[in-house]
This record gives structure tokens, sequence and C-alpha cells, in this order.
């Protein structure tokens, strides 16, 4: 993975399940477990830093004041013995040397911020008290406790019902402008990324297979694993009861990656060279004005290209 993400931009990470999502966004926090069996290669660059060459001391002073995170799954990235005000001014007195009094307005104010209603209350609740809704705006008010420069949200809508969904969304894209910071946001699902990120990257296996603006994934995906994605995507166009177009196989086991395109054991456009040779990243025609469209594929969809 290799992409730059500049104050007030949001690049969306998509895939399916097992993809790397999530390692990506905690290898760029510096939360990857280390051990004999893991191996970290590359640069984190942040604010003109080497996120991977800080101590733990650093990282702690970076992660919540500069650096947010909102976790996948609220219920377990909360303590379930600490009551909701403990988890927000526990962070506010850290960064920002709040008296106990201070921080508990200030986490007051950040609940009413994301939209929980009777915030005071909410403030002496433990998490399992809450809906999952509330749990995920109290991981999102946890994240901009600090006005940090960059937001990672991880799968920031999981298990949300659509109508919540989208409140969370326009609220992340209304902290956004108020706060001008950069929003790396990780889903699965192709319809929450987007009219959502100015530019969108694919993963699979580990690896990004296509990069370009929104728009032109949406309405031109060259890499077949992305259009396969895009084909999975319910319309109401389509009539009831038809099958959704489901992509064959599963993804590989990374233990045990295939040699060659990871993807081509589910590609149907694959050769005899995609089973032999990894494809690098190529760049393929953008319509002026627009970001540079790379995918990594020997065969990609046909869009009219020479």
């Amino acid at each position: 993975m290799s992409f730059s993400l500049s104050r007030g931009e949001t690049i969306g990470i998509v895939g399916e399940s097992g993809s790397g999502k999530s390692v990506l966004g905690r290898t760029i926090m510096g939360l990857h477990t280390s051990g004999p069996t893991t191996t970290i290669d590359g640069r984190v660059m942040f604010d003109g830093q080497d996120i991977q060459a800080l101590g733990p001391k650093q990282l702690r002073k970076l992660w919540g004041a500069r650096i947010g995170m909102v976790f996948q799954d609220p219920m377990t990235a909360l303590n379930p013995v600490k009551k909701i005000g403990t988890h927000l001014t526990e962070t506010l007195r850290k960064h920002q040397g709040l008296g106990r009094q201070a921080a508990r307005e200030r986490a007051k104010e950040l609940l009413d911020l994301v939209g929980i209603p009777d915030p005071v209350r909410r403030l002496d609740q433990y998490p399992h008290e809450m809906s999952g809704g509330m749990r995920q705006r109290v991981v999102i008010a946890m994240a901009l406790a600090n006005d940090p420069a960059l937001l990672i949200a991880d799968e920031p809508t999981t298990a949300l019902d659509v109508t919540v969904q989208r409140q969370i969304l326009d609220l992340l894209a209304k902290l956004q402008d108020e706060l001008g910071m950069a929003i790396i946001l990780i889903s699965h699902n192709l319809g929450v990324v987007a009219g959502r990120a100015d530019r969108v990257a694919v993963m699979y296996a580990g690896r990004m297979v296509e990069t370009t603006d929104a728009r032109s994934l949406f309405t031109g995906a060259r890499h077949p694993y992305s259009e396969a994605l895009l084909r999975a995507i319910p319309r109401l166009t389509e009539p009831p009861h038809v099958r959704l177009a489901a992509i064959d196989g599963a993804p590989p086991n990374m233990l045990h990656p295939p040699q060659g395109c990871r993807f081509a054991p589910r590609c149907a456009y694959a050769q005899d060279d995609c089973r032999v040779d990894l494809p690098e990243l190529r760049t393929g025609d953008a319509p002026q004005g627009r970001v540079p469209h790379l995918f990594a594929c020997h065969h990609p969809v046909d869009r009219g290209e020479n």
C-alpha cells in the first residue's frame, strides 16, 4: 500500500473482509502486533514524522491528540467496567491537561456534538446501557476529543441500521468541514464511500489493486475485482427476488498466497500469465483534472483504451 492524504481530504479503503483494511489502519496508528513472525517494512510518514520509528511514549503523545481512530466494534473498543464519562475525560486530561470538572464539561459538549441526547446522564452510564448507535457515537466523540489532524474511521457504520448510518456519515462530514481534518474511511461497503470519499483505494489480499477518484471508480473500474464489487451492490431497479451477483470463491489464505495475481483463482478474465506473474500498479487514462487511475491487472476490464 502506498498513498498520500492531504488535510481536509477523504480517502475510502474498500474490500472484502480479510483484505487487510483494518490491519492497514492499525499499522498507520502504530498498533500492529509485533513478534518473531511479524515483519514490518516501509514507512508511515505523518506530518514529517515516521510513525514506525517512534517509541511507545512518543506514540502515546500522538494517539488521540494528532491521530484519532474510530474502531470497528464499539462494544469491544470501550472498556465495559468504565463509565462513558471516564472514557472521554481520560484523553482530555492527558492531552489537554484539563482538570476534573473542566474535562467533564468538555465531555458533555462532545456527546452533544455527536448527537447524543441527555449527555449529562449518559456520562454516568456504562457502555452496555447504550444502544449500538450511541456507542458508535461515543467512540467518534473520543476520537474527535482533541481535534485530530487525521481520523481513521474503521467501518464506522458496521451493524447499524441505514438511518443511523446516514446520521453518522453526515456527522463525520460536518466535523471534517469544521475541523479541516483528513479522513481515512475504511469500509467493505462501496455504497458507504460513494459520495463520501474524494479518492478510493480497493484492497484485495493485502494489496492495493486499484485507486482513483470516486467518480472514475464507479463509472469506469478497470480491475476485475473492483468490477465484481460494483456488480454485487443491490439495485432498486432490479426486479424482485433477483439473486445478488456474488463473487465466486473466497479470499486466499495469506499464510500461503497463490502465485501470480492473488485474485486470479476467482477472476473471469484470468489467463496463464495471471497465474505466474504478480501484476504491479500501472497508470490508465484519467480525464483531465482528475487524479491518476492506477490498477494492478494484466488484463483489465476494457473501457475503450488502446
